[in-house]
């Protein structure tokens, strides 16, 4: 090894901590990089490879009852590769142990072979013999939450009638990635099933003997869908088509999509952070170390070293720094990929999902680290060049501070001498204060955004399950209901309160920007499910217009005041224009609210209901849900309890426990930054601190010479670290938004304060390992200086 080399490496190992607090931060970085760029590429490719080979259906049509001769009409459209009708229906799985019943959603198989669009993986048992009208396949996901297996009977009622059932096998579905219960949005393998039966039998339950009420197409290659989508409505209208849909609108689908489309948005903007602040970090050290070696500088080139070599010597400890936590955040990504994988897998619902490494993002990560630290690195390098031997033997001309030593004049002479001399150092180089002001500003900053996310993720739970939503749960309908089944629950004893409504499937339109969604009535005053602002002010139901979630005015690209297309698909499936009156902040799905009473007389519906929102007494719940069970239009009973327990379940499991991980990374890193700010402080100064020990200055007022500075330097960082804080909250919040939440950031105290109490920690933590430092130094140093 060369002469040059062995200097490298003691250097490296006299800043070890220091390298080893860069080399954290770009590991960081590079790991979210490959991890999240692997976990897009792995659910993307994995969802199409499902979608292929169980034919999922690109567009889906609903109708109220259809004859089965107008399947070859849709086939015959224009870009229809294949059609199929089936048979579906909502059902209540009575399961043992539970007051209530489970929502499950029933799904026809054709008598002779299997689906021929959006087939079934079979997982355990057999297929159905379809002659026995009783067998049923149980989705995989469900019958694990409840330990059901193949052999086992289950209950269940379908369009009012109560039918029993023998399980012969376990499915899984690429239409049933992510499964919710009607009208949530919140997955609970436990609280809905998919049940796969015969087309007769299934037929025979809901009156669709040579109907169906489904409609499922595969397109061609050059389909469009628009005209595909407008064609099967004009078949569909007349047999009460609810409105084609594409692949795009289906809600299994979407929440896939949003989260790829999540892990994309972070993936681009979260890692170059990290880097940003390993290139400061590097570029503050490498400063600092070529102006304490002016004279090993001087000596190299006197030996003959040329500039190149000299440059090429301090940029390796730059590359070294920044290679090796590349390439240990990228196997750290993948390591974190393949964990992740695992809780995916708890929530969407695929045969399989293994981690894709994309070398492409290796390369990336590796490659952009190595380029931003060098990029930092040579603006560094210009200082080795200029310096001649000559001048690089010398110290240091003197700096200037006749101007800068008078802006403390003024309060000097009521400090003691140690004081005076942090005040002195903070005034006279007030650019390098401010490099170590920013560097602490940066950790500070992670750590501000990760707190406020976690707060963030908490007020959205909040939020959403005791402010808007004030019920005990929910009531769904299996049809529109008349009025009377409001009385019929407000005469039930347990009862408290009972507020009506009405969801109604509609397409929003806003020049180019649309979404299919849900129109939702609500009463005039509602109390139990309320429309709510920024300032959790109630927004009340108008009858000339109607109220947008935050979520949904956000894709529509919309603002109070606009005119609204609103084209309904149920009733005379009338097409409106209406004024948005408001914005309700809503922290989840993506709603918009009208006037319950209005909406029904746009749908040519008056008096109809499709739900209700129940508050009841704790202590006579138990006979109320069975009262519930016995009503036939009711097709399910949700508890908000236990939808705010799935919530939170997604949001400590799934992909919202991301949010805890970057907490700790956050924690590590502010303390890396600012053990750096003090390691770099006591390298600078090791020798005129000895110095103060030979003339007298006792250990404490040494120590208070160099922590003094690191205390003024920490607390000026505090306010700037909150600002950049929120901006990256914001930031990082509109990457893990989407249709199932939306999390946002806000100023919050709290935040704040657990931030700065952590970085006041490591920067406790920081200076006593620099103190034990300053009392371990060797003062003959002092003595040897050269002056």
């Amino acid at each position: 090894m060369s002469p040059l080399g062995h200097k490298l490496w003691r250097d490296l190992w006299h800043i070890k901590g220091q390298a080893a607090a860069i080399g954290a931060v770009i590991a960081v970085g590079v790991l979210l990089l490959v991890m999240q760029t692997g976990l897009v590429t792995s659910l993307q490719e994995t969802r199409d490879a499902y979608y292929d080979r169980y034919r999922m259906a690109q567009v889906f049509a609903p109708a109220a009852r259809a004859p089965n001769q107008l399947v070859d009409r849709l086939a015959e459209i224009p870009g229809v590769a294949a059609a199929y009708g089936r048979v579906t229906g909502s059902a209540l799985i009575d399961i043992a142990g539970r007051d209530l019943p489970v929502q499950a959603r029933a799904v026809s198989v054709p008598d002779f072979g299997p689906p021929p669009i959006n087939g079934y993986l079979l997982v355990d048992g057999r297929h159905l013999d379809t002659r026995q009208e009783d067998e049923i396949l149980l989705l995989e996901s469900f019958a694990a939450a409840h330990g059901l297996r193949p052999g086992d009977r289950l209950s269940a009622t379908m369009n009012g009638a109560r039918r029993h059932f023998r399980i012969v096998g376990l499915a899984q579905g690429p239409e049933f990635l992510y499964v919710t219960a009607p009208g949530e949005i919140i997955p609970d393998d436990a609280r809905f099933g998919v049940i796969w039966m015969s087309r007769a039998a299934l037929s025979a339950a809901y009156d669709m003997d040579g109907a169906f009420n489904e409609a499922l197409l595969r397109l061609g290659r050059s389909a469009t869908e628009a005209e595909v989508l407008d064609a099967v409505d004009r078949v569909l209208d007349p047999y009460g088509g609810l409105g084609a849909y594409g692949l795009e609108d289906h809600g299994s689908d979407r929440f896939v999509t949003e989260e790829i489309a999540g892990l994309r948005a972070t993936s681009r903007s979260v890692p170059p952070i990290f880097l940003a602040v390993a290139a400061f970090l590097l570029y503050i050290v490498m400063t600092r170390i070529i102006q304490s070696e002016r004279e090993e500088i001087g000596l190299m080139k006197a030996f003959g070293y040329t500039d190149r070599e000299v440059a090429t010597h301090y940029l390796m400890m730059v590359l070294v720094i920044a290679g090796g936590g590349a390439v240990l955040g990228a196997a750290l990504g993948v390591l974190a990929g393949r964990l992740q994988v695992e809780i995916y897998l708890e929530f969407y619902k695929f045969p399989f999902l293994v981690f894709r490494v994309d070398p492409a993002a290796i390369i990336a990560g590796i490659g952009l680290s190595i380029a931003i630290a060098s990029a930092g690195g040579l603006m560094v390098m210009g200082r080795v060049f200029r310096l001649t031997p000559a001048a690089a033997m010398r110290p240091p001309a003197p700096a200037d501070y006749s101007r800068t030593g008078r802006l403390a004049a003024g309060i000097a002479h009521v400090l003691d001498q140690p004081s005076r001399m942090v005040l002195r150092r903070i005034t006279r180089q007030p650019v390098r204060m401010a490099g170590s002001t920013v560097g602490i500003a940066c950790g500070m900053g992670l750590s501000v955004a990760m707190i406020s996310l976690m707060a963030s993720f908490d007020g959205t739970i909040e939020h959403s399950f005791s402010v808007a939503d004030r019920s005990d749960l929910n009531v769904t309908f299996t049809h529109a209901v008349g009025e009377s089944a409001i009385f019929a629950l407000r005469r039930m004893e347990g009862v408290i309160e009972v507020e009506p409504i009405r969801h109604v499937p509609v397409v929003f339109r806003n020049g180019l920007n649309d979404y299919q969604g849900a129109l939702t009535g609500l009463v005039p005053a509602p109390r139990l499910f309320r429309a709510l602002d920024r300032d959790d002010r109630e927004i009340a139901p108008r009858e000339d217009g109607v109220i947008l979630g935050a979520a949904l005015a956000r894709i529509l690209d919309i603002a109070p005041g606009d005119m609204l297309s609103v084209e309904m698909r149920q009733g005379r499936q009338e097409r409106l224009d209406l004024p948005v009156v408001g914005i309700a902040e809503t922290r989840m799905g993506a709603p918009a609210y009208m006037e319950l009473a209005a909406m029904n007389r746009a749908i040519g519906e008056p008096g109809r209901v499709s739900g209700a929102y129940l508050r009841i007494d704790p202590e006579l719940a138990a006979p109320l849900y069975q009262r519930l069970n016995d009503m036939p239009a009711i097709a399910g009973v949700t508890l908000k309890s236990d939808s705010r327990e799935a919530f939170q379940r997604i949001m400590d499991t799934g992909a919202g426990a991301v949010r805890y991980v970057m907490a700790v990374i956050a924690g590590v890193i502010t303390f890396g930054v600012v053990y750096n700010a003090a390691r770099i402080a006591y390298a600078e100064r090791a020798r005129d601190l000895a110095s103060l020990r030979v003339v007298g200055f006792t250990r404490a007022e040494v120590s208070f010479v160099l922590l003094g500075e690191l205390v003024v330097v920490t607390l000026a960082a505090i306010p700037i670290g909150s600002g950049f804080g929120f901006g990256l909250a914001w930031a990082v919040s509109e990457a893990f938004s989407n249709d199932i939440y939306q999390v946002s950031a806000y100023p919050d105290p709290a935040s704040i304060g657990s931030a700065a109490v952590a970085v006041l920690a490591a920067a406790a933590f920081s200076g006593w390992v620099v103190k034990r430092q300053i009392d371990k130094a060797d003062l003959v140093l002092a003595l040897k200086t050269r002056e």
